[in-house]
């Protein structure tokens, strides 16, 4: 039992990827008002930037949902997973962040601040990847769709 509720807590974390980031992301776009994270993920070297930003803030946002509810918990998480580490590791460096801590690398101020903070999305990638593993838990939609999980 603490083991579901552990997890309903560690889906809700869906809820603020999908609200704080996702719809937002989404809500840009839709509007025509999403210059800067469409040209963040066209320097990041995708092809077809727009669809990529499209594919992201989805999955931020239905992916959140899905997670939240526990609704399709593992494959949604996947995704989540995988845009978290995107945004971790390419967007804001986790890596060099990681290095400059660590004092092996020392850039600029200016060139750090740019980066931007990795925490969100890493901890984000890091709940997600251990609901990939553990599912979604008894108190999730999944359990009305497939006993046992």
């Amino acid at each position: 039992m603490t083991k579901d509720i552990a997890l309903l807590i560690l889906r809700l974390a869906g809820f603020g990827l999908a609200f704080a980031h996702g719809w937002q992301k989404v809500s840009m776009l839709s509007s025509g008002n999403g210059g800067g994270f469409l040209a963040g993920v066209e320097a990041l070297g995708f092809p077809m930037p727009l669809a990529f930003a499209w594919i992201a803030a989805l999955t931020e946002f239905v992916g959140g949902l899905c997670i939240a509810l526990g609704i399709g918990t593992r494959i949604a998480a996947s995704f989540a997973a995988f845009t978290m580490f995107v945004a971790a590791f390419f967007r804001h460096r986790l890596f060099q962040h990681i290095l400059v801590w660590l004092g092996t690398l020392t850039p600029p101020e200016d060139v750090v601040e740019s980066w931007g903070n990795p925490e969100r999305a890493a901890t984000y990638m890091l709940i997600f990847v251990a609901l990939i593993f553990l599912g979604g838990g008894k108190f999730s939609l999944d359990r009305f769709v497939k006993r046992g999980d």
